[in-house]
């Protein structure tokens, strides 16, 4: 039977003298594989410990070939060692893998809903429930039945039994991996849920401190149910209440009037832009307007401050009112940069062809059909360089 690891042994471990036994590298990575060691590595849905080998930081840690290497910021040298824990990461996932445990148990004994899948994620977790709907009430039902679970302080123990003897325990189980051997470990709250599991718990429910359901979603069938426990609950709290404060002063409303006075403030600012729109259009009627006055053929200016649509309707105006005219037109917004080259219904220029040519001066992607070419540039520097081309037509 292989050993047990110091963090199956004792979760709540932050710090053991050790031996790097082997070092090596895989993908550019150093990594050292280690006598014993209290970093947990990735497993089971929940994601790999962090802490530092000596004064070298461990990233990762992973099981390869039948060992567990742990990677390393830098290249260790074989002998004894010091291995330190990031408690802060693993407390964290112990709460979510627990509450996972606790919440997976409640949905399936008061709602018969089984867990197929869970993922443990940096900012939150979820799990994947074999129910196809989950009405809000059920939701509700579902988070103060595991509050509930909470508040009883249920202990949370582990041990490992023999694969002959799973049959005679009521083990809640999706299977044992393939070409799985040796002990089973088995993660059990006391009274309410026994399952196969390798990964690292707290010992009581109270550990917990509470779960929050943030949300679903409908997939494969099933449903997928978003929750944080612990303290992600309360830094998530702590940051909707810290938003709240900041969208209070901004709006001059209280909590309860929040929703109504932003959606005020979008329906005002919906009107703002209709108008601006519709003043931009008449500023390009006028622009197109004053060049067709022009006597050249071929008429030219550059707007700041614009976009391409308002070069395209420039431009159509424009050859509408002087048909015998081309026109190049550039613009800049926001350090985007636009142009349009147009020409009219009784001008021979070959929109097209010159329309191309400006794109490849301006480094520029482009189309268009008929007498209208457009595009979008890096920059304008080339500009007088286009215009000279366009003037030996």
């Amino acid at each position: 039977m292989d050993p047990i690891a110091a963090f199956e042994q004792d979760p709540y471990l932050t710090r053991l003298e050790t031996r790097v036994l082997r070092t090596g590298e895989e993908g550019g990575r150093p990594y050292a594989v280690l006598e014993d060691s209290i970093l947990f590595p990735e497993g089971g849905g929940q994601p790999a410990d962090h802490g530092f080998l000596g004064s070298l930081a461990v990233v990762d840690v992973q099981k390869r070939d039948g060992e567990v290497r742990h990677y390393l910021a830098g290249p260790a040298v074989p002998g004894p060692a010091t291995l330190r824990l990031d408690w802060d990461r693993r407390f964290d996932h112990m709460q979510q893998h627990t509450g996972q445990h606790l919440l997976t148990a409640v949905a399936q004994a008061r709602h018969g809903w089984a867990t197929t899948a869970f993922h443990l994620g940096g900012e939150m977790a979820d799990i994947e429930l074999d129910a196809p709907r989950i009405s809000p009430d059920a939701l509700a039902a579902l988070e103060a039945e595991v509050a509930a679970e909470i508040r009883l302080a249920r202990p949370v123990t582990c041990r490992r039994v023999a694969p002959e003897d799973l049959p005679g325990l009521e083990v809640r189980s999706r299977g044992l991996p393939e070409g799985f051997h040796g002990d089973v470990r088995l993660v059990e709250i006391q009274g309410l849920d026994l399952n196969t599991c390798g990964g690292t718990h707290v010992r009581s429910t109270a550990e917990l401190e509470g779960l929050c359901l943030l949300g679903i979603e409908t997939l494969r069938g099933g449903t997928r149910v978003f929750f944080v426990a612990g303290g992600r609950a309360r830094r998530r709290m702590a940051a909707h209440e810290q938003r709240n404060a900041a969208l209070r002063a901004l709006l001059g409303a209280p909590d309860p009037g929040l929703e109504e006075a932003v959606a005020a403030r979008l329906e005002q600012q919906r009107g703002l832009e209709k108008r601006i729109r519709l003043l931009e259009e008449e500023l390009a009627d006028l622009a197109a307007g004053a060049l067709a006055e022009r006597a050249e053929d071929l008429v030219e200016r550059h707007f700041e401050g614009r976009d391409l649509a308002f070069l395209q309707r420039a431009a159509r105006q424009l050859v509408a009112r002087a048909p015998g005219k081309t026109a190049f037109l550039t613009a800049t917004r926001d350090g985007q940069h636009a142009f349009v080259l147009a020409s009219g219904a009784a001008s021979p220029v070959d929109t097209a062809a010159l329309g191309r040519e400006a794109a490849a001066l301006l480094s520029a992607r482009g189309g268009g059909s008929g007498r209208l070419f457009q595009g979008k540039a890096g920059s304008l520097e080339a500009r007088a360089q286009v215009l000279a081309r366009l003037r030996r037509t």
